[in-house]
């Protein structure tokens, strides 16, 4: 197949290791696989495997938020093979990718479990797709106070419904085949972290 407008999408900052090659809104092909913390060993095979000797035009990358390790697995091999093919890469949030498989409706509320017992959320609101509220890191209690919209998607969905009383939660994690439905300026953000809450480590004061 000729490389076309092919884009390289990878996807590795949550428990899904997932790679496609769309063109514009068509997906050509992908591979996905729940992998836990395996994907600094199964990204790299995933993304020669699906290629198949084809060079994309452009790369799409995952840039979070979602585990530390899957996360910066995933950067590390967009931006090494972008400077070896000369190709341009830009980014995409978790949470955005996430509410654009979603069915259709109003508004939806993306929730995906963080560190220390914490969820990250956001909600978004369609026709076009985009954010109604910033991204946040609560304890499940704090979210479900800050959180109005009734259908919640992602890992952390259950714990905010729960925790709320009420709601439909909706299991979800992003794939990289549904970067394809993001509209242009959610997936051309600068391809660097997004972690969501602050830095663990403190610098000591002297």
């Amino acid at each position: 197949m000729s490389a076309g407008n092919l884009s390289l999408v990878i996807d590795s900052a949550t428990a899904a290791c997932s790679v496609a090659l769309i063109d514009g809104d068509e997906l050509i092909d992908e591979r996905h696989e729940l992998v836990g913390r395996g994907h600094a060993e199964r990204l790299v095979p995933m993304i020669a495997e699906l290629l198949a000797g084809r060079r994309p035009r452009s790369i799409l990358v995952d840039c979070g938020p979602g585990s530390f390790t899957g996360l910066r697995v995933g950067l590390a091999a967009a931006h090494g093979l972008a400077i070896g093919w000369g190709v341009p890469l830009r980014g995409y949030s978790s949470m955005a990718a996430i509410a654009a498989a979603a069915a259709d409706g109003d508004e939806y509320a993306v929730a995906l479990h963080g560190g220390h017992g914490q969820l990250f959320v956001q909600t978004y609101g369609r026709n076009p797709l985009s954010p109604r509220d910033a991204l946040r890191s609560l304890p499940p209690d704090e979210a479900a106070a800050a959180i109005r919209a009734d259908t919640v998607l992602g890992s952390g969905a259950e714990a905010l419904v729960s925790a709320r009383g009420h709601g439909q939660a909706v299991d979800a994690l992003p794939r990289a085949a549904d970067a394809r439905l993001l509209p242009a300026e959610l997936r051309s953000l600068e391809p660097r972290p997004i972690y969501g809450r602050a830095p663990d480590a403190k610098p000591s004061v002297r």
